[in-house]
């Protein structure tokens, strides 16, 4: 059988080409070379013209180096890439668009508000889902605060905790208004009134996103911190769905969001529960049913969306042990995992996604091969099934013997 040929395909952050998980990627390479895969990274800014040649970035683990070299394109694309407002996210729905034919192991998750819609179709994951509507007037604020005592306004495409406002409606009938811009930076808290509310929230830097209000949730420790879990869901070495783990975050003084890129702190979930839960049996139930509905959720979204390989779900989980899905991301970082302590945890977040793409390459291999033998012929048709050993290519197009390979 072929060595499975993996990319890992990826945005640089900016002009100097700057990578944000390169510790991971050299995790995963390392991992997949003891495995006997080839695994390499790339974005669509290294894809040559005619698609056929990728100016690729080489891990190699015995050097502990990385180097760049024009190799043939991956069988199977991992896609890390994280949305932006940039010409490099434009060059990759583009790239996509080319090369659909490609195996990938992930596709884009819509926005926030579709795919708050898209679950809300399902009545067994509809009654976890906070109240939410499109934000198109400061009425729709105005609304939601009569029927709760907190409401957060989002950008729909928001990573991060960026631009996000909370709205409390306080017992003397003003508004006490916090939040984070979208540099993360936390902006500091504001009373105002509701006849201002309008004029204030116009002044809000939407920074050219849509965006949606949504009901806030009494999530909030004794020590005033907002807290909540991210939990991961990925893709098994079986190709099933499987709750890898699930971690507490809190939030810094004053913050309105939990995130760790925000100043937030991780700890593991069962500490966080019992700040919450007395009853140890309740907490297992709570955690039980938390990783039973973080499936459902998985397989709803491929089943609308097309092939996923890993989700992270922000859940919240009230006084009551009531879950609620704060929302979705459909490429999660692992280091919440590290920093709450369970480096196990952490480690399995990195091999899973290379476990999943070897299983995909056997099922695409057995698969080629029955069909090899059902039409008695041998198979040089270049189908996608039809996997070959990678060789490097060179500027000019042309094929070098020697082959890609992370032990080289």
């Amino acid at each position: 059988m072929s060595k499975p040929v993996v990319g890992i395909l990826t945005l640089y952050l900016n002009d100097r080409k700057a990578l944000e998980e390169r510790p991971i990627y050299e995790k995963m390479i390392t991992a997949g070379a003891r495995m006997g895969m080839k695994i390499f990274v790339y974005t669509p800014e290294d894809v040559a013209e005619d698609d056929q040649r990728i100016r690729a970035l080489i891990y190699k683990p015995a050097a502990k180096r990385w180097t760049k070299r024009w190799v043939r394109p991956p069988e199977i694309i991992y896609d890390r890439c994280r949305y932006q407002k940039s010409r490099r996210f434009e060059q990759l729905l583009a790239y996509r668009k080319r090369n659909s034919h490609l195996t990938f192991l992930n596709r884009p998750l819509r926005n926030k508000w579709t795919v708050h819609r898209t679950l809300a179709d399902v009545s067994a994951l509809r009654s976890h889902l906070p109240e939410t509507r499109l934000f198109q007037s400061p009425d729709d604020v105005k609304s939601l605060l009569k029927k709760f005592v907190t409401v957060y306004l989002k950008p729909i495409n928001g990573t991060g905790g960026r631009g996000i406002l909370r709205i409390d409606r306080q017992k003397d009938g003003t508004l006490l208004l916090q939040g984070r811009n979208h540099s993360r930076s936390i902006v500091q808290p504001r009373r105002i009134s509701r006849s201002s509310l309008a004029i204030v929230l116009g002044a809000w830097d939407m920074h050219g996103d849509h965006y949606i209000v949504q009901q806030g949730l009494n999530i909030k420790l004794p020590n005033g911190r907002i807290h909540d879990y991210r939990m991961l869901v990925q893709k098994n070495g079986s190709g099933e769905w499987e709750v890898t783990g699930c971690a507490g975050r809190v939030g810094p003084l004053r913050s309105v969001t939990s995130n760790l890129h925000g100043g937030g702190a991780a700890v593991p979930m069962n500490n966080l529960l019992r700040q919450w839960i007395e009853s140890e049996e309740t907490i297992n139930e709570i955690r039980t049913k938390a990783e039973s509905f973080g499936v459902k959720v998985a397989r709803h979204l491929e089943s609308s969306y097309g092939a996923l390989c890993e989700l992270a779900l922000d859940l919240a989980i009230d006084r009551k042990g009531r879950i609620w899905l704060i929302e979705v991301n459909p490429k999660p970082a692992r280091e919440v995992f590290i920093r709450a302590g369970e480096s196990e945890v952490y480690q399995k977040a990195i091999l899973r996604p290379i476990e999943y793409a070897l299983w995909v390459h056997r099922q695409q291999t057995s698969k080629a091969h029955s069909l090899q033998v059902s039409d008695d012929t041998p198979d040089n048709s270049g189908d996608p099934g039809n996997l070959t050993e990678p060789q490097e290519a060179s500027p000019d197009g042309s094929q070098h013997t020697n082959l890609l390979g992370a032990s080289e």
